[in-house]
């Protein structure tokens, strides 16, 4: 029979997974509103799953408190339980985030010709793929997934700053494009925001695993040590 402790770990960990699944709808449901897509409902059942979020979020902090208050968990669990508590941390503003993308896309007029010209789209997907592999990264606690994260978030950031750049220079040529320019440009700092809380997850994953606390910026220096 299971222990009490084992009971909180492994509930600790459902909850985990559930609300990185909630927040993976939220980034799916605000690029689906900033690329106009038709199946998209107005972006209201974000702020619905935001809630379920936070009452989660809650719950993440009493199993940890009372686990903290009642147990002494060794290494290996200290360290799955103060990387929950981070990665909910960065849950919760990816929510955030998206949250503000969808009121972002609504503000956007023709906003369908500029994400077209400056290829916004593959960015918004690029960050949809971060997240998934981010849930996935935290199931598994794959190495390999968390390399692969890095190097996304890389191309991201990349990506981001390349858009934004072309954005500005269009809204230096074109008045007629310097609201939806500037929404747009916000929009891609909330993207590429999402990219690097999803990797401060897999560097917390990395730490649960390897007890090594790894940057991703640093982690191509790492795997030429090993």
């Amino acid at each position: 029979m299971a222990s009490y402790f084992e009971i909180e770990l492994d509930k600790l960990k459902s909850i985990i997974e559930k609300i990185g699944k909630l927040a993976e709808s939220q980034v799916s449901e605000s690029v689906k509103m900033l690329l106009q897509e038709p199946e998209v409902a107005e972006g209201k059942s974000i702020k619905k799953t935001e809630n379920k979020i936070d009452k989660l979020d809650i719950k993440i902090d009493e199993i940890c408190q009372s686990i903290f208050a009642l147990q002494q968990p060794v290494a290996s669990d200290l360290r799955f339980i103060m990387s929950a508590m981070q990665i909910s941390n960065e849950i919760e503003r990816i929510g955030d985030l998206s949250i503000s993308i969808v009121k972002r896309s609504k503000n956007i007029k023709e906003k369908h010709d500029l994400i077209v010209k400056f290829n916004i789209a593959d960015v918004a997907r690029q960050v949809e793929l971060i997240t998934v592999k981010t849930n996935n990264c935290f199931i598994t606690r794959d190495g390999n997934t968390i390399g692969e994260i890095f190097v996304l978030n890389k191309e991201i950031r990349n990506n981001c700053e390349d858009a934004i750049h072309d954005i500005i220079n269009e809204m230096k040529v074109n008045s007629k494009a310097v609201v939806s320019g500037t929404n747009l440009v916000i929009i891609l700092k909330h993207l590429e925001r999402i990219s690097e809380h999803c990797t401060n997850i897999a560097e917390y994953v990395y730490f649960m695993v390897n007890a090594k606390i790894i940057k991703h910026d640093k982690f191509d220096n790492l795997r030429s040590e090993d």
